[in-house]
């Protein structure tokens, strides 16, 4: 489990990143809109992005917190399909995946 420890630093500032982009993104939702009508077209067109982004920030954190979990069961690192170990190369490039490279595609 000590070889994960980099990891789950990594997910714990990662949540922290995304719940205060959240945050902001949310605050700039409920903003009062422009009174004038074609500022107000142009801004609701911003919104769609960043709604998008949201909405994508919103299942990273659920993943997130699924990994974070997984440290504090002790089943960090192991496959929650077929129990195999997922290889470190995958936990580094996707560090909350709870799939093997066998498993992911089934996914």
């Amino acid at each position: 489990m000590a070889e994960h420890e980099d990891i789950r630093r990594q997910l714990v500032a990662r949540r922290k990143e995304l719940q205060a982009r959240l945050s902001r993104f949310e605050e700039q939702l409920s903003a009062e809109p422009d009174p004038d009508v074609e500022d107000r077209a142009v801004e609701r067109e911003d919104d769609e992005p960043m709604e998008t982004l949201g909405l994508s920030g919103q299942k990273e954190l659920v993943a997130i917190d699924a990994a974070l979990k997984r440290f504090a069961d002790g089943a960090f690192g192991a496959c929650v399909t077929c129990d195999g170990q997922i290889s470190q190369e995958r936990l580094a490039l996707l560090p909350h995946t709870p799939f093997c490279k066998d498993c992911a595609p089934r996914h």
